[in-house]
């Protein structure tokens, strides 16, 4: 995740990388396709997003088993990600870093092409998480650029965030997936909607209502768009 300014239009897409989607569908077989060029992200859903991630308390027993899931899930979409492609990985190579690597998503998926991988350090940013370790937000931000953006092929604004979100979620269970929602649906619709763009939102553990945290209903929305628009 990078930090995303609010657009007018969504930005350009790019071809998603070949082999981070074949990988993904392996993890994740039977994954309903998607237009995700066609995924926008509504100013007044987003507005409603990020005052439901404001109003969230910092921390919520109530979301442990959630994010309990979500980092189970994140650790074995990890090992995907770097394993030794001989033996079923993708063979990425990913390089904690003390700075943001990368100016924008061009950047980021050429590394990702090469099969490598630069990760802004949690630990760098005076943002700690209430639940994850540095070490579990720096393998969820690594899976995230490649299994969100890399694979959804869609950048860093507010309609890119929601595609990469989109696809993202086809790889956790629905428990989750809510905690995962948390982590970038609302995180960026707060710190695009709240904040402007210029600062991070605070980091929580906590859940968002059911009808932000649930991907079916983006995915109905694109469908149906996407039907409107062709030729009768």
């Amino acid at each position: 995740m990078r930090e995303p300014t609010p657009s007018p239009v969504a930005s350009p897409c790019f071809p998603p990388v070949a082999y981070v989607c074949r990988g993904a569908r392996r993890y994740a077989p039977g994954t309903p396709s998607q237009a995700y060029a066609r995924v926008r992200l509504d100013p007044v859903v987003g507005a409603a997003i990020a005052d439901a991630y404001v109003a969230a308390p910092q921390r919520d027993e109530r979301a442990y088993a959630a994010y309990a899931a979500f980092c189970r899930e994140t650790v074995r979409q990890y090992h995907l990600l770097v394993g030794r492609t001989e033996f079923g990985g993708l063979g990425v190579t990913v390089r904690i870093v003390d700075e943001d690597p990368y100016p924008d998503v061009a950047s980021m998926i050429d590394d990702v092409r090469q099969r490598r991988l630069k990760v802004f350090a949690s630990a760098a940013s005076g943002n700690p998480h209430p639940y994850l370790s540095d070490g579990e937000n720096d393998m969820f931000r690594a899976v995230h650029d490649v299994f969100g953006h890399a694979a959804s092929g869609r950048g860093f604004d507010r309609h890119g965030e929601e595609a990469a979100w989109l696809k993202h979620s086809t790889m956790y269970s629905p428990l989750a997936v809510r905690a995962m929602t948390t982590e970038t649906r609302g995180q960026n619709c707060a710190q695009i909607f709240r904040y402007g763009g210029r600062r991070f939102a605070e980091q929580k553990a906590a859940l968002l209502p059911r009808l932000f945290s649930d991907p079916r209903l983006v995915r109905a929305a694109v469908a149906a768009e996407a039907s409107r628009l062709v030729p009768r």
